[in-house]
């Protein structure tokens, strides 16, 4: 099974630009466009928050625009930067999984690793919180999953990266997410986005990463002071290759644009990748 994820598209109304400078339109169609030109294809398609960028219905319909021509299903969540009324609206399949709990969590069971879809959003705060609702969500599926291989998936990150200001807006109580975790070693991987950038930990007997977004990236500055902004580095996504006996492999790829690949004997280009 190859399971992609995409994260922090920022998409806006169409025609506009991130603050005047960054397409995110068209990062995210280069994103697409990667995935669907990708041999195999990916099973499916992960997205794991701040699909647009102020939860307005007119982003959302650019969100569904640029997506697609994905013909594989796509797993969104909401990250800050989402409304969950117009999330819902515009993916009213992912509605239909979430039924009447009052947060979008929901489970992907049909597929050889099982997927579990967290809700982040604390509500007009860029910071995020699982509450004692969601976290007892979260316990009784994974009890009732068995040793099925688990990928959970969110938005914040539940641990400290030493980006400071991103940090500032993380997860509230990540410990509370790693103890429920920690009980139920068949939890592979827990993917986050948020960060704008490829960051990988130890967490909670397991490994917890953020995925680069697919336009603009935050800038890599560490410790208390660092300057705070984006940059335009090359964008990427993430691969997650699920073989039996193997468990799973996290891979980075780029959609930036690349030469390649070639033939390793005499420099031809090899067709697919």
């Amino acid at each position: 099974m190859l399971i992609a994820q995409l994260t922090d598209p920022h998409i806006l109304a169409e025609g506009r630009n991130y603050r005047g400078r960054v397409d995110t339109a068209a990062g995210l169609a280069r994103a697409v466009a990667a995935l669907r030109a990708r041999r195999p294809r990916p099973d499916c398609v992960l997205l794991t928050g701040d699909c647009v960028d102020a939860g307005a219905a007119e982003e959302y319909a650019n969100l569904r625009r640029v997506l697609a021509p994905l013909d594989v299903p796509v797993f969104p969540i909401p990250g800050n930067h989402d409304a969950r009324g117009p999330f819902l609206a515009a993916f009213p399949d992912i509605a239909r999984r979430v039924g009447d709990f009052p947060f979008v969590q929901y489970v992907v069971d049909e597929f050889p690793v099982r997927l579990v879809a967290l809700d982040t959003l604390d509500e007009g705060k860029p910071g995020g919180v699982l509450c004692d609702r969601r976290l007892a969500w979260l316990e009784d599926v994974l009890a009732r999953g068995g040793d099925k291989p688990t990928l959970i998936f969110l938005h914040h990150p539940p641990f400290a990266t030493g980006i400071a200001a991103m940090d500032a807006m993380g997860l509230a109580a990540p410990e509370k997410l790693a103890a429920i975790v920690a009980r139920h070693p068949n939890v592979e991987h827990v993917a986050a986005g948020h960060l704008h950038r490829a960051i990988e930990t130890r967490f909670a007997g397991t490994i917890a990463s953020c995925a680069p977004a697919t336009a603009h990236q935050v800038a890599l500055g560490l410790g208390e002071g660092a300057p705070f902004g984006f940059t335009l580095e090359p964008p990427g996504h993430r691969l997650f290759l699920w073989r039996e006996g193997a468990g799973l492999v996290a891979h980075l790829a780029t959609h930036a644009p690349f030469e390649g690949p070639y033939a390793w004997r005499d420099g031809t280009a090899l067709a697919g990748s």
